[in-house]
């Protein structure tokens, strides 16, 4: 029978909703259950692609006896963390107060009635096993525990209670003046961190840290520092030959388990590939470096091919593809010699073995490859007596084979779910890495995930975290909003349409009204009107997404200059004083927030276009070669209803007018091409 998660949308609850244990979502019905039988709450969180969460719940709750216990003694919610990342960040954090490990997925804690935590761990076993209690031992003791040590368990919540309430920041006197002291802390810090040798920062596992990444790129074209730009460049280059992306596939996995980049774990992640995309983009702007402009082409058609929903679905990107098929992690990606031996012809393996590492010892589990580049193609040439161009030829050949070898098998599942606030980093990675290369199918891409955006997920002037299978439901985060407004400050230079810069000022205002504390300055991850939880996060360093209050501030930043509203630009100030003191002690945890400071201290060059549309894209695509961090808009003369500040005049002798802004001040406009083309090329190395 099924138990209360059968009428949901995400697919990790209905992955439970057959499970013996009497699981509920997040409810008023599970909470007040709980506090009117004096119940504890066995907390579960997860995500559909987590490899070990599919492990416990085969091992304990797909079992009887396991069931058994917990619906005796608990009342057993289960969350999706994707569809609720602030009950995520609330109990994460409440996981680490209480064992001081770090924690991940699964989630495993046990609440009071009134939500607070009181014990608690991450995966468990239902026997003992890697150093772990055995979990169908733990419930009773835990259950017993409750009702003989309630005096003790409240004393300890009324103490993390205190302690979350320190976590928010306090008012802070206003900055006299920003410096760029924050950023050459943060590079400092980078480079303790960086691993020469290998690429990344800090050690396995490895996490591909993409808004680190995108700082040092910036770092780069704003100081010529010629070695972070080689932290990044050398990084990425490393990341592209290794086992984190895929090689046939395209897409990058959401870390590797060792230092060399080579084994992943392998889920793929919507939130990772949208920034990993601009940043390869970036970087082959930047350095000229084909690898670059491959792994971007390549990372594009993945997301086109297998994370988009269809124009009939409404064109949302999806969320996740899981590590795991036919109950293995990496069954679906990895290869035994003798199969490839057997698909290939003997001319194209005598390339892809040396290429892929196949002559070496097996790299996954000791029995199986799974593919990274381990040779330069030039050099398997020269050994297996041949021409580079005929490598390329055989090396592609063989990879269609190998794709369509790979596509018989049994696919990891998809979680099939649109989070805005992922799709709001995949439509800012599809635009941006479009208009670098010149592809209108990636910026299309992206246009139609915004318009099922604003079709399925904004209703009544507000946004909606989720959708699936017809529903959207859950009230927004500041990622939601933050994100989405992101994304269509790119997705308007690719594509300037009005009803676009409409919505960004709407989701501009909602920031405002909905999510700043207007006494201390900042943005809070829940909404005023928001379910009232244990504690309400003001986040501002970066995780495996950028900070919310990072990508609001810089968002809001740019579009007050962009739309001549002071009180955008003074909410992302407020934000950026109210985080100042913990950035100057650890500067490299809040790059985001770093890029809003880089651009209060020089603001971008915006380029503001007018004149007819053919002669418009002209000019737009020989800038797209300029500075990747300058914003360019090409508005057509037809446009009508647009803000003081963009409504420039049109030409009347001239092609194209254009005017370079930068903060509040425009300079002269300009008629000439190679005069403009002059004035924003990027001076660095290119």
């Amino acid at each position: 029978m099924p138990n209360h998660l059968a009428n949901e949308t995400s697919p990790y609850l209905l992955q439970h909703a057959y499970n013996p244990v009497d699981w509920y979502p997040w409810c008023e019905e599970a909470l007040a259950l709980a506090r009117i039988e004096n119940r504890p709450i066995l907390l579960s969180i997860g995500y559909s692609a987590c490899h070990w969460c599919h492990v416990m719940a085969h091992e304990s709750f797909e079992d009887a006896e396991v069931a058994a216990e917990m619906n005796q003694y608990f009342v057993n919610i289960k969350v999706d963390r994707e569809e609720r990342p602030d009950l995520d960040q609330i109990y994460q954090t409440a996981h680490y107060m209480l064992t001081q490990r770090n924690g991940g997925w699964p989630l495993t804690l046990f609440l009071t009635p009134d939500q607070k935590p009181f014990f608690g761990g991450t995966y468990f076993p239902k026997i003992p096993r890697h150093g772990l209690p055995s979990f169908l031992d733990l419930l009773p003791r835990v259950a017993k525990a409750y009702h003989a040590r309630s005096i003790e368990i409240e004393q300890q919540s009324a103490s993390m209670l205190k302690s979350f309430a320190k976590m928010l920041p306090s008012k802070n006197p206003l900055v006299s003046k920003f410096s760029e002291q924050p950023l050459n802390k943060a590079l400092i810090e980078l480079k303790e961190r960086f691993d020469s040798v290998y690429g990344g920062f800090g050690n396995a596992p490895k996490f591909p840290h993409s808004t680190e990444l995108e700082f040092c790129l910036r770092r780069y074209i704003a100081t010529n520092d010629k070695q972070v730009l080689r932290m990044a460049s050398h990084t990425l280059e490393k990341m592209a030959r290794g086992g984190i992306y895929d090689q046939l596939g395209g897409g990058f996995c959401r870390y590797s388990t060792d230092q060399y980049w080579s084994i992943p774990h392998f889920e793929k992640m919507l939130y990772d590939n949208g920034p990993l995309l601009r940043i390869y983009a970036d970087a082959w702007l930047i350095t000229g470096n084909h690898l670059f402009k491959k792994i971007t082409e390549e990372t594009a058609k993945w997301v086109l091919r297998e994370m988009q929903s269809s124009e009939d679905s409404g064109g949302g990107y999806y969320s996740t593809i899981d590590a795991d098929s036919e109950h293995e992690e990496g069954k679906f990606y990895v290869w035994d010699r003798d199969l490839l031996m057997n698909v290939l012809s003997p001319e194209e393996y005598a390339v892809v073995a040396p290429y892929y590492g196949l002559l070496r010892s097996p790299n996954f589990e000791n029995k199986h490859w799974n593919l990274e580049i381990i040779q330069r193609l030039a050099d398997v040439a020269k050994a297996v007596g041949i021409c580079e161009e005929e490598a390329q030829k055989r090396l592609a050949s063989a990879r269609i084979k190998l794709l369509i070898e790979r596509e018989s098998r049994v696919h990891p599942s998809r979680d099939e779910k649109i989070l805005t606030s992922w799709n709001g980093l995949m439509i800012k990675g599809m635009a941006h890495a479009g208009r670098i290369f010149g592809c209108n199918e990636w910026v299309h891409s992206a246009a139609h995930a915004v318009d099922f955006i604003r079709s399925t997920l904004w209703r009544d002037g507000r946004l909606l975290a989720t959708y699936k299978n017809g529903k959207a439901h859950l009230n927004a985060y500041l990622d939601d909003y933050a994100f989405m407004l992101d994304g269509l400050l790119e997705l308007l230079q690719a594509e300037f349409r009005q009803s676009d810069l409409d919505f960004s000022i709407e989701l501009a205002e909602v920031l405002l009204e909905q999510f700043e504390d207007k006494q201390t300055g900042g943005f809070f991850f829940t909404s005023h009107d928001h379910e009232k939880l244990i504690h309400r996060p003001m986040p501002s360093h970066d995780n495996a997404t950028p900070s919310g209050n990072g990508v609001a501030a810089y968002a809001l930043q740019r579009l007050g200059y962009l739309v001549g509203e002071p009180r955008y630009l003074q909410a992302a100030e407020n934000a950026l004083n109210v985080f100042y003191p913990t950035m100057l002690l650890h500067a490299s945890s809040y790059c985001s927030l770093l890029m809003t400071l880089e651009e209060i201290l020089t603001p971008p060059k915006i380029v503001i276009l007018r004149g007819q549309e053919f002669a418009l894209m002209e000019w737009r695509d020989v800038l797209q070669h300029s500075s990747p961090y300058n914003l360019v808009f090409a508005l057509p003369t037809e446009l009508v209803g647009l803000p003081p500040s963009l409504n420039k005049s049109c030409p009347t002798d001239k092609p194209v007018n254009a005017w370079i802004c930068q903060g509040v001040i425009c300079q002269s406009e300009i008629s000439d091409l190679q005069e403009l083309q002059q004035t924003c090329k990027f001076q660095g190395k290119m």
